[in-house]
Formats: structure tokens, C-alpha cells, sequence
């Protein structure tokens, strides 16, 4: 995920959200039941974070879509409402796949497809014609292996293929979640 419009904040306005948007990511997971357990230690990207949790019985994918995103969506309103000083609007973006570890960090296609993905020019104009605090692009894989099924909680109809991108010279399809 990212914050929106963060390059045109102070250093301490960015301490100050990145401090939150920690804080209500860590909520969203633990109120979810996904436990520290279920994911790495969340990476710094500046001003965002990076989530990779683990596909477990305990923290599925769709836990992802039905439990987490929506809590991380309450909170984020309910901040913005409290404090329109410190508004704070996200671009999460959800794929999965094979992660790859060295001894400075995580890297591979997976990841190169999610941040093209988040960073998507479709995507960030999306968040700034909504009124919600926060824009959910999922991959091809995820709504064809997750979101198409039909779980409970899951409304198919609200993703729409809304962008492409390119990664390694092959185009991947990213569908937005329309509604809240």
C-alpha cells in the first residue's frame, strides 16, 4: 500500500502518517486474525508498507478481501473524520505469488507486478475521483482465483478490469474494486 500525495507533505506530516497508516495496517491484521505468525515483518517503502502474508489455513486470501481491507477502510474513515488535519487516503494493491529472499530483502516478479500494479496511473487518478480514503486494484490471479468465486463477503461485480501493466514485456490485467 501507499499514501496518497505524500511527496507534497512535510517530513513531519510524513512521519506523523506513516506512523498511522503502521499502526492501522498491524489493527486491520490482528482484528482479521492474521497473527504475526501469518506474515513477515512488514517492509518500509517509504510512504508505504509492504504485507506479505502467508497462505495458511489461518489467513487465506480471501480473509484478505472480506476482513482485513474492509476493517483497514473503517479505520482510515473513522481517522479522517476525527482528524481532517491529518487526512490519510491509501492505494492498496493485492496479488499473490512466489517471493524471493536474499540477505538484503525480498524481491521477484510477484512483487514488481503488485507495485506496477499500486503505481498504476489508473489507479492513483481512481483514488482521486472517490470519496472513500482508500482504492483496492487486485491482480488477474487474485480475481480469477479468489474474488470470481463468489465467497461470502466478496462482491464480484464491484471489481472491474480497469488497467494493465507491463512487467518483463508481458501485460497483466489489474481490476479495481468499485465500491467501499
Amino acid at each position: 500500500m501507499d499514501i496518497e500525495d505524500s511527496t507534497s507533505r512535510t517530513d513531519a506530516a510524513k512521519a506523523q502518517l506513516r506512523s498511522l497508516m503502521y499502526d492501522m495496517v498491524e489493527k486491520a491484521l490482528h482484528s482479521s486474525g492474521i497473527g504475526r505468525r501469518h506474515h513477515d515483518p512488514l517492509v518500509d517503502r517509504g510512504d508505504g508498507v509492504l504485507a506479505l502474508i502467508r497462505p495458511v489455513d489461518q489467513a487465506p486470501m480471501a480473509l484478505l478481501l472480506t476482513s482485513v481491507i474492509p476493517v483497514l477502510a473503517t479505520t482510515l474513515r473513522q481517522h479522517d473524520i476525527q482528524h481532517p488535519d491529518q487526512f490519510l487516503r491509501l492505494r492498496v494493491a493485492v496479488h499473490a505469488g512466489e517471493i524471493n529472499y536474499d540477505r538484503r530483502g525480498c524481491f521477484g516478479e510477484a512483487l514488481d507486478i503488485t507495485f506496477r500494479l499500486l503505481d498504476a496511473p489508473v489507479v492513483k487518478r481512481e483514488l482521486r475521483q472517490i470519496v472513500s480514503p482508500m482504492v483496492v486494484v487486485v491482480s488477474e490471479e487474485v480475481y480469477r482465483s479468489v474474488v470470481r468465486h463468489g465467497h461470502e463477503g466478496i462482491n464480484e461485480d464491484s471489481y472491474l478490469p480497469r488497467t494493465n501493466v507491463l512487467v518483463g514485456g508481458r501485460h497483466y490485467r489489474g481490476w479495481i474494486r468499485t465500491d467501499d
